[in-house]
């Protein structure tokens, strides 16, 4: 029991199906049983025009940052087909995953934050408090959050965003999570992101949200 702490433990899992799998092998390697219930699905902006002229003007930038795996792996696809990272500007990222998949394009030297996994973490890094006159870049999804941008505007910096991929909530039928949560097989849900949460708070109707109420709910940052 010592190495399977969650043995007998159902636990459901809300990543976009695509990253979802690395956690629940750790779930699974604790003893538990990991329940796949992507509540974000992870699709190419509609309209690639604007991306692909940032992406043609990269050496106007200072800094380059990735806000999520996500943003790392569409925003680098589309480099890789075009070109290549210009030599000597400063590349940054959220959390390990965003590392991890920089280093698949074989992007290594990354600025990441050790102590959190959001843009409050990584504005704290010193290598992003004096940037008053650089030129920084944020590729992010369609209507990410604000805050780095704004941070970083107000301390000097100029800023765009390049919106490389955009968030719907999927069409699933929860009935099969509700069937396993009412027969005593679900005992704890993780999210990654507030609108994660969100979507998964809708899809699953208000029997859902009652059960969800009385159920440990794991979340990666407040």
């Amino acid at each position: 029991m010592k190495d399977k702490p969650l043995a007998g433990k159902g636990v459901v899992v809300t990543r976009p199906a695509h990253q979802a799998q690395r956690l629940a092998r750790l779930i699974e390697a604790a003893g538990g049983r990991a329940l796949l219930f992507p509540a974000i699905e992870i699709r190419d902006v509609e309209d690639p025009g604007a991306l692909h002229a940032v992406i043609d003007r990269l050496e106007a930038f200072d800094i380059v940052i990735f806000v999520s795996p996500n943003a790392a792996h569409k925003a680098m696809e589309l480099i890789a087909a075009r070109r290549a990272l210009p030599p000597g500007i400063l590349v940054a990222a959220i959390g390990g995953g965003s590392r991890r998949a920089l280093a698949r394009y074989a992007v290594t030297d990354v600025i990441v934050p050790e102590g959190g996994f959001d843009s409050e973490a990584l504005l704290a890094h010193p290598a992003l408090q004096e940037v008053a006159g650089r030129r920084v870049l944020i590729f992010r999804g369609v209507g990410g959050r604000e805050l780095l941008g704004e941070t970083l505007a107000a301390r000097g910096a100029h800023v765009e965003y390049a919106e490389c991929y955009r968030r719907v909530r999927p069409q699933l039928d929860a009935a099969p999570l509700l069937a396993a949560w009412r027969r005593g097989e679900l005992h704890a849900v993780t999210a990654s992101s507030s609108e994660g949460l969100r979507n998964f708070h809708e899809m699953i109707g208000e029997a859902g949200r009652e059960r969800l109420r009385a159920t440990p709910l794991f979340v990666t940052h407040p």
